[in-house]
């Protein structure tokens, strides 16, 4: 007898770890999707969105705001 070590044995006993495997898997995909999609979004900013954003955070004033917006705009 094997007492549990055989072929069934050892494949009920890993089953679990391929599943957890799997699901390792879907959860790395999903993450990965909505990842790429927040990233392509970034990527549409105009640079005048961008110069919007400094100008709201308080990393220019308001001089340097218009300045800068001369330069974009034209």
């Amino acid at each position: 007898m094997m007492h549990g070590f055989g072929i069934h044995g050892w494949g009920m006993g890993l089953s679990w770890i391929f599943g957890l495997v799997i699901l390792f898997g879907i959860i790395l995909l999903i993450i990965q999707f909505f990842t790429k999609t927040n990233s392509s979004s970034e990527q549409e900013k105009t640079a005048l969105d961008i110069l919007k954003e400094r100008y709201a955070r308080g990393e220019i004033n308001k001089e340097e705001f218009e300045e800068m917006k001369k330069n974009i705009v034209g």
